[in-house]
């Protein structure tokens, strides 16, 4: 429903500033679609790396030239380091406010709002939003199926832990093999390894389907999680642990060892200590859960709520 601010004036205008990462433009996508759903806002996407905006633009916030179509924006979001000077160049557009996803290098003070994910540890304030782990485009999901439908989710090396394949291997096959009566879905990742690829793709049988990024689309993952009543994820990916924790499906971590100096590692193992989501060890709890469903999480409407209440003004479509 739309709060009342949007439907008592115009609806207002949100730009979503993207250098097309894929994790950075799903940030975007989450807190997009509930602020469209919450405001009754239209949502226009304006990629940044074909602007090439000068650092003199962003310092002096001097806008470039832009699409003359696109409708005067009363929000602007950007997530990403090439987002920013984009970000920077726009903040004397008249009636509008401006938001960065994650923690920029520029002094927040040049922004209106920030929404920033807790391991970046940067103090919550009345016009910084801290979370857990980072935004996406997931929607939690009444309930979970019954049928015995898992989802592995397979990232690759990352600084953040000890990348290990032949371990990744061995724990897909002793999750098959405790839960033979389960159909599988394993996905790899771009940053998969070939090698390890390659091994995964014999694992394919009538139980067993195993697909890559090649052949998948941007709502395979929603649509798949939708489908699984668990899902198994290695943890050097923090949006494919927030994605599938966010679904409501319940989630366990392969086990990788930690870089003990990361902070995206140390969000991680908090997570876990939320009961968000399960180590290997858990595999019983994370297979066959007892009780209620585990802990909620949907970080993109909480972000959204909270950007409504903070920066009220641009809800109404520069309407004063």
């Amino acid at each position: 429903m739309a709060s009342s601010s949007a439907m008592n004036g115009p609806a207002p205008v949100i730009w979503l500033l993207t250098d097309n990462k894929p994790g950075h433009r799903n940030q975007l996508k989450g807190l997009g679609n509930r602020l469209r759903v919450l405001t009754g806002a239209s949502i226009h996407w304006l990629e940044t790396e074909p602007l090439a905006v000068p650092l003199w633009r962003a310092l002096f916030g001097a806008a470039p030239s832009l699409d003359n179509t696109l409708p005067r924006p009363n929000l602007v979001i950007a997530a990403g380091s090439g987002t920013h000077r984009l970000l920077l160049s726009l903040r004397h557009i008249r009636g509008c406010q401006r938001v960065v996803l994650m923690k920029p290098a520029f002094p927040l003070a040049l922004v209106d709002a920030a929404i920033i994910p807790e391991h970046d540890r940067v103090a919550e304030s009345r016009r910084v939003l801290t979370t857990q782990g980072v935004l996406n485009a997931v929607t939690p999901m009444a309930r979970v199926t019954e049928k015995p439908e898992a989802l592995i989710l397979i990232g690759g090396p990352s600084r953040h832990f000890e990348w290990d394949n032949i371990s990744v291997f061995d724990q897909t096959l002793q999750l098959m093999s405790n839960h033979p009566q389960w159909r599988w879905t394993i996905s790899s990742s771009r940053r998969t390894p070939k090698e390890l690829t390659d091994r995964l793709a014999t694992l394919e049988s009538p139980r067993v389907t195993v697909v890559t990024p090649e052949t998948t689309h941007e709502s395979w993952l929603n649509h798949q999680l939708a489908g699984s009543r668990a899902v198994w994820v290695t943890p050097d990916s923090t949006s494919m642990v927030y994605e599938a924790i966010t679904s409501g499906v319940p989630t366990g971590l392969l086990e990788l060892l930690p870089n003990p100096d990361s902070r995206l590692a140390a969000g991680i193992h908090h997570a876990v200590e939320l009961g968000l989501a399960g180590l290997w060890q858990d595999q019983a709890s994370v297979m066959h859960p007892s009780g209620s469903l585990p802990v909620r999480l949907w970080e993109a409407d909480r972000a959204a709520r909270w950007l409504i209440q903070t920066l009220p003004a641009w809800t109404n479509g520069g309407q004063s």
